[in-house]
């Protein structure tokens, strides 16, 4: 008895069992499971990457211009230097013994102008004492000549008279010789001096080339001489000794942040500085104005990011990647990208059945009309949750989310997938949420 009644319970779950899935398997069918997302506003960026290598804005190779043994090396690679600070030194022995001696002789020249000048004042002495002398002969010269015409002065006196008066105008025009002697003695030095300078101007000229001044502000990014090496100075085509080489690491637009390879988890801010005007081939680099092929291959645009803020770690050659942001539009409407579709709602009202492609399918009929818009989830009278086709009017894109301009509103609840559900959906379509509908993640948080 107890074991006949232990069979009909076991008989009587076993149906109630089979009654409970048969009635959700009658509940489940025609829906279709789906993933949903709810619109959010949220910051949206398009991005653009890139690799690359360092360069600086400026580089020089600070060469030898004088030929002697390095002396003096006053920096090191990796070190920072400003405009005009003095980075070494060559042997300028010769070179300062010549100065110093022209500066000796420049000072002596001037001496002797200042004898010469000297020499001037007293031969203008001369002349005037001369001319004044000269103007008391003649007044005795001409009474003495009223009085011998008169009969009064003995013919012996008249010509002493004659003779002092004729000495004294000899006596002026040497005064007036020597004095433009004196002159042209000190114009003749001066000329001289002048020559002295230029030639001292000259030496320094060699001795400024004994010594390497930094042409602008940058850092010292190679130093291949050390100190009391002998270097040359170049000689027509032949290239002269390179005491280092200098860069300008310092600081049209769009923002970038440049990370390095040989630097991890530094980030360079910087921005855009110049965009190519010439598409280069991706395969040799060179411009396809330029190429001779006529093969079809992936094409670059040349893009220079500008470095802002400290630069000092960084060295030209290093391997880096460039994050431009193109476009960037603060709390706007954003729907996953994996939400979009192309659905033609024509096939829908002739056939009674949507004819629908992802966005990225290039499959399309080429006699269909399709339409880009997203699958809305609303409910039915009954409080079911069908799908609703909505066209949609997109902007920017971002990592995986895309800019709603018009169509949709925050808060409505879109279908993002399985894509090959999303391939087949129809207006109309019974839904089921798959597990639970997930909020939109922001382009920020997803690490673009």
């Amino acid at each position: 008895m107890n074991i006949k009644k232990t069979v009909l319970i076991v008989v009587g779950i076993l149906v109630a069992a089979g009654l409970v899935a048969l009635m959700v398997y009658r509940q489940e069918s025609g829906y279709t499971k789906v993933l949903t997302a709810t619109l959010v506003r949220q910051d949206l960026a398009t991005v653009v990457s890139g690799t690359g290598q360092i360069k600086p804005k400026t580089y020089v190779n600070l060469g030898a211009t004088a030929m002697g043994r390095v002396t003096h090396l006053f920096v090191k690679e990796g070190d920072k230097v400003t405009r005009g600070e003095t980075v070494a030194t060559i042997e300028n022995v010769q070179q300062q013994a010549q100065v110093d001696g022209q500066q000796a002789t420049i000072s002596a020249a001037k001496t002797d102008i200042a004898s010469y000048v000297a020499a001037e004042k007293t031969s203008e002495a001369n002349l005037e004492h001369a001319k004044a002398d000269l103007e008391q002969k003649k007044s005795d010269w001409d009474r003495a000549q009223a009085l011998y015409t008169a009969g009064i002065m003995a013919k012996q006196d008249f010509d002493a008279k004659k003779a002092a008066y004729d000495l004294d105008v000899a006596s002026v025009d040497q005064a007036q010789a020597q004095l433009n002697q004196a002159k042209a003695q000190t114009d003749s030095a001066r000329g001289h001096m002048q020559s002295d300078v230029a030639t001292l101007e000259a030496n320094k000229d060699l001795l400024n080339r004994t010594i390497a001044v930094a042409p602008f502000d940058g850092i010292v990014t190679n130093e291949p001489v050390r100190e009391g090496e002998t270097v040359v100075e170049g000689i027509q085509n032949t290239e002269g000794s390179t005491l280092m080489t200098l860069a300008d690491m310092i600081v049209l637009g769009q923002p970038a942040e440049v990370t390095v390879d040989a630097l991890p988890g530094r980030v360079f801010r910087g921005h855009v500085t110049l965009v190519g005007d010439q598409a280069l081939l991706r395969s040799t680099g060179i411009a396809t104005s330029q190429s001779t092929t006529g093969t079809e291959e992936a094409k670059d645009f040349k893009v220079v990011v500008t470095v802002d803020g400290d630069t000092n770690d960084l060295r030209p050659g290093l391997s880096c990647t460039a994050k431009v942001t193109t476009a960037h539009k603060p709390n706007v409407l954003a729907l996953p990208i994996q939400a979009l579709t192309m659905y033609d709602p024509a096939m829908t009202n002739a056939k009674g059945s949507g004819s629908v492609q992802a966005a990225t399918d290039s499959s399309a009929n080429p006699k269909s009309n399709p339409v880009q818009g997203v699958f809305v989830v609303e409910k039915d009278p009954k409080g079911r949750l069908r799908s609703k086709f909505v066209p949609v009017t997109t902007g920017i894109t971002g990592a995986t989310n895309i800019e709603v301009l018009a169509g949709l509103n925050p808060g409505d609840e879109v279908v993002t997938g399985p894509y090959k559900t999303l391939r087949d959906l129809k207006t109309g379509s019974l839904l089921k949420r798959d597990k639970v509908k997930v909020v939109l993640t922001s382009d920020s948080e997803s690490g673009s």
